[in-house]
């Protein structure tokens, strides 16, 4: 196993409804993170499909609008599919970069959109797929819901490596699940840009004993269309994601960020000593937990509403 892992977070926000022009800068992001030798490199919720803040899909409480479905048409033909040349482009950056790389999309499945997170690994291949289960509020308007068959940690040279999708993290029995399969490093892309965000990571990272990288994007009005009309405002520097990302060690302290108010790649060296030593005096499904007392049961089968016996 490795001693250490450079580590680089990408804080920058989508080009909205522009899937191509998002894919061409993050290109250009992976191989400046790449020049700066990183190893794993991630990037926030929704970067590639985008985070509509302050949209509403002209959706009210029992009726739903011709032009908000017009909105919708356009959300869901810059989502993505899985597999599909867009991920395949992505893995290629990944193998270009020779390093894992952690990204937040809108996956596209039937007529479905999922919040999803996807890792290459540095050959290029998809190594994980991850749907978010809980769609936060509104989201749930646009985004389906995920199940347990995508919460598995994906295997790396440096150890395990989990990830919860934004308000995810705040889900006791989520975070639990994570911290069976004994991550070392747990990737929380977000959009939550509140300064009260780094305490969940904190939270997460103690309980976990594992290095936390959480991946804000940082977006302002102009990075959306014209006729893009937020409630936040309509100028064009406008901000409607103010960033926020940041790197936690095992034991709770700020390696990294948190950084507001720009883009910015955040860069660390994780020393992986940390999780022996955070791991010292707990383990939270380990010798620290009491499985006489608390027992959790996780569904790890693929939901289908419909099944076609032989």
């Amino acid at each position: 196993m490795p001693q250490s892992v450079n580590a680089a977070i990408v804080q920058c926000g989508s080009i909205l409804f522009d899937t191509a022009a998002t894919l061409d800068r993050m290109q250009e992001q992976v191989a400046d993170a790449a020049l700066g030798g990183a190893q794993l490199i991630v990037f926030p919720e929704a970067y590639i499909g985008g985070y509509p803040k302050g949209h509403d899909f002209g959706a009210r409480v029992g009726s739903r609008s011709g032009e908000g479905r017009d909105w919708f048409r356009r959300y869901f033909e810059a989502a993505i599919d899985v597999p599909g040349a867009e991920s395949t482009r992505m893995g290629e950056m990944a193998r270009t970069a020779d390093a894992w790389l952690v990204v937040g999309v809108i996956e596209r499945a039937g007529g479905t959109l999922y919040c999803s997170v996807l890792t290459f690994a540095p050959d290029g291949s998809l190594a994980n797929r991850r749907r978010k289960l809980m769609p936060t509020a509104m989201e749930r308007l646009i985004w389906g819901f995920g199940d347990g068959s995508t919460l598995a940690a994906t295997p790396t040279p440096f150890g395990p490596m989990t990830s919860l999708v934004c308000w995810e993290n705040f889900m006791p029995l989520a975070r639990a699940a994570c911290y069976a399969q004994s991550p070392v490093i747990h990737c929380a892309p977000t959009v939550d840009d509140r300064e009260s965000w780094l305490a969940l990571m904190r939270t997460t990272a103690m309980e976990g004993r594992c290095f936390v990288l959480s991946a804000n994007q940082y977006f302002t009005r102009k990075q959306a269309p014209a006729d893009f009309h937020p409630i936040q405002g309509e100028g064009p520097q406008t901000v409607l994601i103010n960033g926020g990302s940041c790197i936690v060690s095992p034991l709770g302290e700020v390696i990294a960020g948190p950084v507001f108010g720009c883009e910015i790649i955040l860069t660390a060296t994780l020393d992986l000593g940390e999780i022996a030593r955070g791991t010292f005096d707990f383990d939270a499904s380990g010798h620290y937990a009491r499985p006489d007392v608390f027992e959790l049961r996780v569904n790890t089968a693929a939901q289908a509403s419909v099944r076609f016996d032989d």
